[in-house]
């Protein structure tokens, strides 16, 4: 029986053969829960730890619960024939958890200078990774940066957790609580190719309506979840075409752009898709209202106010569920105040399958964060309502909840 035979007939990570990169952070004692609860569900775990965490957890906790030796360098224990290349052909899965700036660094820049970056420049495996660090290391741009280097080369990111930081700030740089982790890793094996064959649509980030040659009316929408859902779509096989607004971020791998400034750019890309797609996920912060007219110069300041005279854009996913015939059409609703009211009532309107809605005046989970906290409601009156969680791990729930709606 193939190890995928045994994780469809016991749990996603039965028989798995997973390897935990463990890097020096004061958050690697949740790595201990992660190779514990990875165990419990079956899997095949190998740890492989850096210098620099062996100060933070020792080697005999990780042994003691994996049940196999712990890599900590080239030239010492585990005595396997060129160890780090034996590690390489043995895992189906590379996590790093935590994954310090230093490391993530490092991975970026190819280097391969202790027995874990040379393990990961060698392994084919797919690689998450999780950083954990101080909030100034984890917003400099070089880490961002880094980061985007890995994710273009196909690396799943979980975004870093907002919370109080072991240093005594407040702030994006916390690991993930182990279960979310798992989670993803969960995903990851369960899902496999459960979407090959679809081809999916998925809008993101916000849309700009020109002013005049210098400024636009704009929004905060920075484009995070819709990235993570097109991602996720990808891993599972879809051809996913993204209609992105303007963003840093970059192109998840097996993903097609199109990039598209205003809303009737938007408007244009989705429709010119529309009618040879099985799904379309609409994640993107669409301006209501243009400007009338667009200023050919820079509008220039004077003592009398200023009054702007604005036209509605078209409504993208009114017209979607208007026309819609097998497409299952999923929407997003960001709003302040009587979110399960607003969003039941896009939902009729808008002849959605169903739609996802949070309140962004909550911490955490409106725009320019990692985490989200949701409620989805169906057609059919349904209603689900997830507790707070990393996009990426959020990403994994819109998709599976897709997956039902296209079985129907």
């Amino acid at each position: 029986m193939t190890s995928a035979q045994r994780a469809s007939d016991v749990g996603a990570l039965a028989g798995r053969r997973i390897v935990l990169g463990v890097t020096g952070g004061i958050a690697a004692y949740k790595a201990v829960e992660v190779a514990s609860r990875l165990k419990k569900a079956g899997a095949d775990v190998r740890v492989v730890m850096t210098r620099a965490a062996t100060s933070f957890v020792t080697p005999l906790t990780f042994r003691e619960i994996t049940g196999q030796p712990v890599a900590e360098t080239m030239w010492g224990e585990p005595q396997h024939h060129v160890a780090h290349i034996a590690l390489a052909e043995f895992a189906e899965l590379v996590l790093v958890a935590p994954a310090t700036a230093n490391f993530i660094a490092k991975a970026a820049a190819g280097m391969a200078d202790d027995m874990l970056t040379t393990f990961v420049l060698a392994t084919r495996a797919p690689l998450i990774i999780a950083p954990a660090m101080n909030t100034g290391m984890w917003e400099n741009p070089v880490t961002q940066e880094n980061v985007r280097r890995l994710a273009e080369r196909g690396a799943t990111i979980i975004p870093p957790a907002v919370g109080q930081l072991a240093c005594g700030t407040t702030g994006a740089g916390r690991l993930p609580e182990p279960v979310e982790i798992v989670r993803v890793v969960e995903n990851h094996f369960a899902h496999g190719q459960s979407l090959a064959g679809r081809r999916i649509l998925v809008t993101a980030a916000g849309t700009e309506e020109a002013l005049d040659p210098v400024r636009f009316l704009g929004n905060r929408s920075t484009g995070r979840m819709g990235f993570a859902v097109a991602a996720e779509a990808a891993r599972r096989g879809a051809e996913v075409i993204l209609v992105a607004g303007p963003t840093p971020l970059a192109t998840p791998m097996g993903v097609r752009r199109v990039d598209v400034r205003s809303a009737r750019d938007m408007h244009a890309a989705v429709r010119a898709e529309y009618d040879g797609v099985d799904a379309v996920i609409k994640a993107a912060a669409v301006a209501d209202y243009r400007p009338v007219e667009i200023a050919e110069h820079k509008i220039k300041k004077s003592d009398g106010e200023l009054t702007l005279k604005l036209t509605r854009n078209p409504d993208i996913l009114y017209e979607l569920g208007q026309q819609k015939k097998h497409q299952i059409l999923v929407g997003f609703a960001a709003e302040t105040q009587n979110v399960a009211e607003y969003a039941r009532g896009k939902l009729a309107k808008k002849n959605l399958d169903f739609i996802v809605a949070n309140n962004v005046a909550e911490q955490d989970a409106g725009f320019g964060v990692p985490t989200n906290h949701v409620q989805i409601f169906y057609a059919d009156g349904r209603a689900e309502d997830h507790p707070l969680m990393a996009k990426a791990a959020l990403a994994g729930v819109i998709l599976d909840r897709l997956e039902e709606a296209l079985r129907k």
